[in-house]
């Protein structure tokens, strides 16, 4: 059964919310969690209720090369 983007992330049956180590703990991260499907859903570990974003296997791969290649740090004032 494939899980809708936007979804109430409560929703999601089985879901494991997996949070970076990298997190200092006062709850500003993203959380990740695989789906049966082989999807993978992304929530806001500030709003854990909130809706959950859904990317495919291939999405994620794209993003996460983008992010290991510092593409995406001027929008945390890395770069």
């Amino acid at each position: 059964m494939a899980v809708a983007n936007g979804v109430r992330a409560s929703e999601i049956p089985g879901a494991v919310w997996v949070k970076a180590q990298a997190s200092v703990g006062a709850g500003e991260c993203v959380e990740v969690a695989g789906l049966p499907e082989g999807e993978v859903a992304i929530r806001n570990s500030r709003h854990p209720e909130g809706p959950a974003l859904i990317f495919t296997k291939a999405e994620m791969r794209a993003f996460l090369e983008g992010a290991k290649g510092y593409e995406f740090d001027r929008f945390a004032d890395l770069a």
